[in-house]
């Protein structure tokens, strides 16, 4: 049966229309596609991963200074010449022990004349003593005065505190003259000598130092203790310490004093230890490296390439409902690769690895894939 050419006209419509339809649909499924990437090009890629929370042990490690537990310069108090010298640097001396001595002729003549002022002062009083004691019978038979009288008790006064006065200048004199021997203050080891026999001695303060000591047996250590760590090193802890001469060998040392206060120039507290030397394993001026091993309820660690530096302080970026969000955040300890965060973050948090300079607050992301991030003991 032959169509119609009407029905033909219309089947014909039909297809065309179908066709048309078909296109149009093509395009905006193809436009959508597009529109799509375009979306997800636009959105930045991001790597992430979750911070590390430790609580075990770990050490602390500052510079330490050792010094001597007891580290002092000795001067001259008479003025003379060195007539001769007992020890040199590194002598082993015990308290008390002559290590010079000084000749002093100028005060040797003033102990002299002190000598002979003295027995004239004395000579002078026991005069005036005597005198006294005769006039004192005579007033009673009222053949001197009562004026005379008071008189000679006031010269025998004078004469008595003149003799006071000789009596003490011997003393003195005879104190500096005691000093013409230069004596150990304490047991320890002479570091340092600085005059030789004939040499101008000059008593303290202009004048200068002869000899050095320090008390090696027993060293004091001081370390600077950041702020952010100053509560983690306490008295009665114990540290080790290690200087370059022994590569390897560890020395332990008592934490002993701590300074209670932060140094307003370096925010640091001064702590003091306490390392027994008897074998004098280790000398007073040694640089160390000094550990402490503390201990802490967490501390949140993340790799340096995760911070932000801006003006606002230092920040974090982390990815929350697919949407950054910037943490401020307080550094502690820096370990290189890594860096301890006080506050700010925790372990939940999905940080950016690597954020792009111009990465903002709320700005749409994509995480690209999460890595495993664990920070090297």
């Amino acid at each position: 049966m032959k169509l119609s050419t009407g029905k033909t006209f219309f089947l014909v419509l039909l297809v065309m229309m179908l066709l048309a339809a078909a296109g149009i649909l093509k395009r905006k499924h193809h436009l959508d596609d597009l529109k799509r990437q375009a979306r997800e090009d636009s959105v930045q890629q991001v790597i992430v991963f979750s911070p590390q929370v430790e609580s075990k042990p770990h050490s602390l490690a500052l510079p330490g200074d050792i010094q001597g537990y007891r580290d002092t310069a000795i001067y001259a108090r008479s003025p003379g010449y060195l007539k001769e010298w007992e020890v040199d640097i590194g002598t082993e001396v015990k308290k008390g022990d002559l290590i010079a001595r000084i000749e002093t002729p100028e005060v040797d003549a003033a102990v002299k004349q002190a000598r002979a002022d003295l027995a004239t002062a004395k000579a002078n009083y026991d005069l005036a003593k005597s005198t006294l004691a005769r006039w004192k019978i005579l007033v009673r038979t009222r053949t001197v005065s009562e004026q005379d009288l008071e008189n000679k008790e006031g010269a025998e006064k004078a004469r008595k505190a003149a003799l006071d006065s000789a009596e003490a200048h011997l003393r003195q004199l005879l104190a500096l003259n005691s000093f013409e021997e230069v004596r150990a203050p304490f047991s320890g080891t002479v570091s340092a000598r600085n005059v030789d026999v004939g040499d101008l001695i000059q008593p303290a303060p202009s004048g200068r130092e002869l000899f050095h000591m320090v008390e090696s047996g027993r060293l004091r250590i001081y370390v600077q203790v950041p702020q952010a760590q100053s509560n983690e090193v306490r008295v009665g802890m114990k540290a080790e310490v290690s200087v370059p001469e022994y590569p390897g060998r560890k020395f332990e040392a008592e934490v002993i004093r701590n300074a209670g206060a932060l140094a307003p120039e370096s925010r640091t507290v001064l702590v003091e230890l306490l390392f027994d030397n008897r074998d004098h394993s280790l000398k007073a001026g040694d640089y160390a490296d000094v550990s402490f091993k503390t201990k802490s309820s967490g501390r949140t660690v993340i790799p340096i390439t995760s911070l932000i530096f801006r003006g606002e302080g230092l920040q974090v970026a982390t990815v929350l409902n697919g949407h950054v969000h910037l943490l401020k955040v307080v550094p502690g300890r820096d370990f290189g690769k890594t860096m301890e965060i006080l506050s700010g973050l925790d372990g939940n948090s999905s940080v950016i690895d690597n954020p792009p300079d111009s990465i903002m607050e709320n700005q749409e992301v994509a995480i690209a894939s999460v890595r495993k991030f664990k920070a090297a003991q």
